[in-house]
């Protein structure tokens, strides 16, 4: 069970109380200089944290006319507890043990009695409880100060090294898609700018331009897709060039399938909503040619009530669909790019044998 520290002033409220109850106990009202001494000594105790060696100094006049002892020793202890000096809390804790000798007001200080040297150790031992405690508690606080600072620390390094290891790995993979993908990419590019200039058929060399065409694209997302790898985080980095619902028409236009494009959009949409939008009819229409060769597809793009919706239609494949290898993951990054702007994804086979691919992205406030 945990107990909560008093706040502050409160302490201090009930120090000054138990001061004033000492002082009400050890001294007797018809002594107005003991008295007045005793009150100083309780009262000064609201000072004993902004002026800790000023609070002590104040009480010690108590202790030297009366046995009103109680703020002295809180001020020691406040003041063992804030200074790292020793030397001078030793002197502090003589002066409470010289102060504290009765009887100073006869000067009855006979240092051959043995009652004498037992008294000093006596009153020297009250002395160093207050200031062995406050060093105790001074200890006690730097050393949580300490643990929170190697906690820190130690989280610190385990977020350097988190980050070193995805540097490390974003570089691998960056240098992999260089070699590997780079190289391939680029020759199916070389090889269809050579189609193009040697084929006699016209077919042949529009469907290899736009291979090249293509390829080049790819290689030139590719670029800044590996800039980005290879920055690991030392600063964002963006990814350019962004699409937007402008290059809507060149993508179905260069798609390689017949494909009607119907879009009514205002200007002013945001940059996340047009390139979600843009990701999602790109996709479509690529699993329309790797599912469904030679389906017609529709792409039907509107803004209504505030919300953005985006349909891509395609009919039956009118012929075998080539094997071609798939990760699986289109459609799962458009459902969750989706989710991040707070709209909803979803596809499946339509009743005349074809497949749709739906989505809807909320946009608020006017355009």
């Amino acid at each position: 069970m945990r107990f909560r520290t008093p706040p502050p002033v409160l302490l201090d409220v009930v120090l000054v109380f138990f001061a004033l109850l000492d002082v009400r106990v050890n001294v007797h009202f018809n002594d107005s200089a003991s008295l007045a001494w005793g009150l100083t000594a309780a009262l000064s105790l609201m000072l004993r944290r902004h002026r800790p060696l000023l609070t002590f100094l104040l009480t010690l006049p108590a202790v030297l006319v009366s046995s009103a002892v109680f703020a002295s020793l809180a001020a020691l202890y406040t003041l063992a507890t804030f200074t790292r000096r020793r030397t001078l809390l030793a002197l502090c804790g003589i002066a409470f043990t010289l102060c504290d000798v009765p009887p100073w007001p006869s000067m009855n200080f006979d240092l051959t009695q043995t009652a004498t040297f037992i008294t000093l150790g006596y009153t020297a031992t009250t002395a160093a409880a207050p200031l062995f405690l406050g060093q105790l508690v001074q200890a006690r606080r730097d050393l949580s100060l300490r643990l929170r600072e190697i906690s820190e620390a130690r989280d610190h390094e385990r977020l350097l090294t988190d980050q070193t290891v995805l540097a490390t790995e974003r570089a691998q993979l960056a240098r992999e898609m260089h070699d590997v993908v780079s190289h391939q990419v680029s020759l199916i590019a070389v090889q269809a700018g050579a189609l193009q200039v040697g084929a006699p058929d016209a077919a042949v060399k529009e469907t290899a331009g736009t291979i090249r065409r293509l390829s080049v694209q790819t290689l030139d997302e590719l670029r800044h897709m590996v800039d980005v790898l290879r920055a690991a985080g030392s600063r964002p980095t963006e990814l350019t060039p962004q699409p937007s619902v402008s290059d809507l028409e060149r993508l179905v236009g260069g798609s390689g399938i017949e494909a009607d494009l119907d879009m009514d959009l205002p200007e002013g949409l945001p940059a996340p909503v047009q390139r979600a939008v843009y990701r999602t009819v790109q996709e479509a229409l690529t699993n329309v040619r790797k599912h469904a060769p030679g389906a017609r597809a529709t792409v039907r793009i509107r803004r209504e009530a505030g919300v953005v919706r985006a349909t891509v239609t395609n009919g039956r494949p009118t012929r075998r669909p080539l094997p071609l290898p798939s990760a699986r993951y289109g459609l799962v990054g458009l459902r969750e790019r989706a989710a991040l702007l707070n709209g909803t994804f979803s596809s499946g086979p339509t009743a005349e044998g074809g497949y749709e691919v739906r989505l809807e992205l909320p946009v608020e406030g006017p355009t």
